[in-house]
C-alpha cells in the first residue's frame, strides 16, 4: 500500500470507493474464502486447500533508515507458500523495482540469524493493475529467474512476480481471471464470484470503523502531503540560491524540466 498523495492520486470519499481501492480492497479480502478463490483464478494449477493471515495488512519495518512497507493482503496456503497480493491504480512507472523492494523486505521476515536460506519460503508478489505495466496488451505477465543463456534452467530460488492488468486486450487468460479485471477496470460482468465480491464491498463501506480507519489514514496523508511539500519548497528555494551565488543560471532554467537534473544538484549541493 502506498499513500495517495505520494504519487497525486483523486483521494475518494469512502462512499465512492470500489474494489480497485487498495484500502477497500484489503479488507474485502480478509475473507478467506474470496481471497482464496482470487489466488485460484490468478494461479489455476495450484491446489491450495486453504489460507491463514499472519497479519492482516501486514506493516515490515526493517530498521530506522529502510523504507518500510504495508503490504494490502498478505498470506499464507497450506503449503507455507507466501503470497503478496497489491491493488495499484496509479501508474507510477516503478512497480518492478517495488515488487524487487517488497519480495526482499518479506524474505527479510522468514528466516532469523542462524537459519539456512533453503528455508525461504516459496514467495508470489502479485500486482493488480487498472493499466498496462509493460504496454504488450497482456491480462497477465508472470517473471521468474530463468537463465539468459538457457531458458531451460531455472534459478530455482522459489520467487515469482505476477502483474495483472485490467485493461488487457489479448485473449491470454481464464474466463474466470477474465471477469475479476473487468471488474476492477468497472465493467459490468456476469459472474457468481463478481456478484460476491460487490455484496463484499458493500458490506465493507457499512462497517463505521473502517470507515474511520480510512479517514485516519487520508488526514494522515494529506499532513505528509502538506509537510512534504513545504520541506520541498524549501529545499528548492536553497538551491536556487546557491545556484545564484556561482552564477548558474542555465541550471536554474533547466532543473523545472528536469527532474533527473534537480535531484542530481540537491545532492551535489548536500540539500537532500
Amino acid at each position: 500500500m502506498v499513500q495517495a498523495e505520494e504519487y497525486g492520486m483523486a483521494i475518494k470519499s469512502w462512499e465512492e470507493l470500489g474494489i480497485s481501492n487498495d484500502f477497500l480492497f484489503g479488507k474485502v479480502m480478509q475473507n478467506p474464502e474470496l481471497c482464496m478463490e482470487l489466488l485460484q483464478r490468478i494461479l489455476p494449477d495450484l491446489e491450495i486447500d486453504h489460507i491463514e493471515y499472519p497479519q492482516l495488512q501486514k506493516s515490515i519495518k526493517p530498521d530506522m533508515d529502510a523504507r518500510s512497507v504495508r503490504l494490502d493482503v498478505y498470506i499464507k496456503d497450506d503449503k507455507e507458500i507466501v503470497y503478496d497480493i497489491e491493488m495499484q491504480v496509479s501508474d507510477t512507472k516503478e512497480l518492478p523495482k517495488r515488487s524487487r523492494y517488497y519480495q526482499s523486505m518479506i524474505d527479510l521476515q522468514m528466516i532469523d540469524k542462524g537459519q539456512y536460506y533453503n528455508e525461504l519460503n516459496k514467495i508470489y508478489v502479485i500486482f493488480i493493475c487498472s493499466f498496462d505495466v509493460f504496454g504488450k496488451g497482456r491480462h497477465i505477465y508472470t517473471f521468474e529467474n530463468i537463465c539468459k543463456e538457457d531458458s531451460s534452467v531455472s534459478m530455482g530460488d522459489e520467487t515469482v512476480k505476477i502483474f495483472l492488468n485490467a485493461k488487457g486486450t489479448m485473449d491470454d487468460v481464464n474466463m474466470e481471471l477474465k471477469a475479476f479485471l473487468d471488474f476492477v477496470a468497472g465493467k459490468k460482468t456476469e459472474d457468481a464470484y463478481v456478484e460476491k465480491l460487490e455484496e463484499a464491498v458493500r458490506k465493507a463501506k457499512r462497517n463505521r470503523e473502517w470507515r474511520h480507519e480510512y479517514m485516519t489514514l487520508l488526514m494522515r496523508d494529506q499532513e505528509n502531503q502538506r509537510i512534504g511539500k513545504k520541506i520541498g519548497e524549501e529545499s528548492m528555494l536553497l538551491l536556487v540560491e546557491n545556484l545564484i551565488k556561482d552564477g548558474r543560471f542555465e541550471d536554474i532554467t533547466k532543473i523545472k524540466a528536469d527532474n533527473q537534473y534537480l535531484q542530481k544538484l540537491y545532492k551535489e549541493y548536500h540539500i537532500i
